[in-house]
């Protein structure tokens, strides 16, 4: 369904933190926290944790459904509805997705390691 494209190479790599706050996730992504908050109400896969004061923290698998939100809209050209519809389309197939997205983001790590590594 969606491959990882040159352009999500741009993005930084995901920390290995267990949470992040919404100005995280938003450099992460390279979306502005408006825009997440908005998300938020449009993909009901998208649920962040919420704490004191209504504070909303990520985990790592939200982070990846936002780059993934984020390269259907900005990438592919899709519409609000459309991602939607096609991120709730076939469970198997969003399944890989994330597998390849995760093996896309643990190569550019391993990379960077080599790289520190070869210093």
């Amino acid at each position: 369904m969606l491959e990882v494209s040159n352009n999500s190479t741009e993005l930084p790599t995901i920390p290995g933190k267990r949470y992040f706050t919404i100005g995280e996730v938003s450099e992460l992504c390279a979306v502005k926290p408006h825009v997440l908050r908005y998300w938020e109400q449009e993909f009901p896969q998208l649920k962040p944790v919420k704490r004191r004061g209504n504070r909303r923290y990520y985990q790592r698998q939200d982070v990846l459904m936002i780059r993934q939100i984020r390269s259907l809209l900005y990438e592919h050209g899709f519409t609000i509805g459309g991602a939607r519809q096609q991120l709730s389309g076939d469970k198997a197939k969003d399944d890989v997705s994330q597998s390849q997205q995760i093996i896309h983001q643990m190569r550019m790590e391993l990379e960077d390691i080599l790289k520190i590594l070869k210093r």
